[in-house]
């Protein structure tokens, strides 16, 4: 198997094992201390705080597009869940909403296998940050599109969006129906992953990936309309609109930039790309590839989803940099998670750090190319960060 092939099935079949998974040889170093319940004993993680100068205010929205039938259910329209995170007021809100809701942690939990390991308390009392319903900041912002990994709920990137929100960015992480081992949409519903029976071919992968730039198309039309979804709406410059995935979600970042000319810039975090660039390149416009240490050019495939040929279509300021000693889940709350909870490494890389090197190369590009702030930290290698590689194919 060539290695985009498993990183294209880095979006896919990575996703499916259990996690996080024990690396042969690999000794963990100490975790880092957790809160713990009183009351139950049972270890609450606590997520790595916004290092941006705004609190975050975070909502909730459940989309319908009645204009399309959920291709995975073949019946009823195509559903969203979204979680807004912006830039809020000091000191209002109501309480930090759970990480997941017991249902949604009880199954995630049952789909990687950890039900005897991890407690589901735990995951939903995982400590975040973001206010509900806190007051915004006046002002207007540029809107970020978040897009999880195949399989795995939008909260696994949670320390990322409140970090984006912290900054001065609108975020908008989104749940894909029946794309997840479970997520909560109203009336008591709990939909489960439908497209995991027919997603394991490279044209499902790539099924995946258009499905999910069509959600983000129509989720920018009820963000940005006239009459919007959101009530705080007015707090996003539809002039400013980028995204970023992880996984199979980042090869949808390519995709709706592809289909979508609002969409300014993006990053695929460590995903295939099942729609690969088109001939013609995306306008001009910037497209970061931050890839596990496996993702190194030569190394990707030369197959059609492989990020070595589909670099070459890139037709504007680009950047493809790896972290060393980090695996396919770096770049989402797994890792601080996991060495809280004292589960084996996947990788070397601490956990608290991959948290801060994702936060810290995914806000600078976004500081660049949304609000037009030179970044000296996307030119090359740094000595503050050294398991930071910049490659050129």
């Amino acid at each position: 198997m060539n290695r985009m092939r498993a990183t294209a099935s880095v979006a896919l079949l990575a996703l499916l094992l259990p996690l996080p998974l024990a690396v042969a040889g690999t000794a963990a170093a100490a975790p880092p201390p957790a809160v713990s319940a009183a009351d139950t004993g049972v270890v609450l993680p606590e997520l790595p705080r916004p290092t941006g100068r705004f609190s975050v205010g975070q909502e909730t929205l459940h989309l319908v597009d009645r204009s399309r039938t959920d291709p995975w259910a073949g019946s009823g329209p195509r559903e969203l869940m979204v979680t807004m995170r912006y830039p809020a007021q000091r000191g209002t809100g109501g309480p930090v909403r759970p990480w997941l809701t017991a249902e949604e942690a009880r199954l995630l939990l049952a789909d990687r296998g950890l039900e005897q390991a991890v407690a589901v308390e735990s995951l939903t009392g995982t400590k975040a940050y973001a206010r509900s319903d806190a007051r915004p900041v006046a002002g207007r912002y540029p809107l970020i599109v978040l897009s999880p990994g195949f399989t795995v709920p939008r909260a696994t990137l949670t320390s990322l969006a409140e970090d984006l929100a912290s900054r001065g960015y609108v975020v908008a992480a989104v749940d894909h129906a029946y794309e997840t081992s479970g997520t909560a949409f109203p009336g008591g519903r709990v939909l489960t992953c439908l497209a995991c029976e027919k997603a394991g071919s490279p044209e499902g992968r790539t099924q995946v990936t258009d499905n999910r730039a069509r959600d983000v198309s129509f989720l920018l039309d009820r963000l940005t309309s006239r009459h919007p979804a959101w009530r705080n709406a007015g707090l996003i410059d539809p002039k400013r609109i980028a995204m970023a995935g992880h996984s199979i979600g980042g090869s949808a970042a390519v995709a709706a930039m592809a289909a979508d000319p609002r969409i300014r810039a993006g990053i695929d975090m460590d995903g295939g790309l099942f729609s690969p660039v088109p001939a013609g390149g995306l306008g001009g416009r910037p497209v970061m590839l931050l890839g596990s240490q496996e993702s190194r050019p030569g190394n990707t495939g030369t197959d059609e989803y492989g990020w070595d040929p589909n670099w070459k279509r890139l037709d504007g300021w680009k950047r493809w940099i790896t972290f060393d000693d980090s695996n396919h889940f770096t770049f989402t709350d797994w890792p601080t998670m996991s060495d809280q909870l004292g589960l084996p490494r996947s990788s070397p890389l601490p956990g608290a750090r991959s948290v801060d090197l994702t936060r810290r190369y995914v806000g600078a590009f976004f500081d660049q190319h949304l609000k037009g702030v030179p970044q000296p930290l996307l030119d090359g290698p740094g000595r503050d960060a050294p398991e930071v590689r910049f490659h050129t194919p």
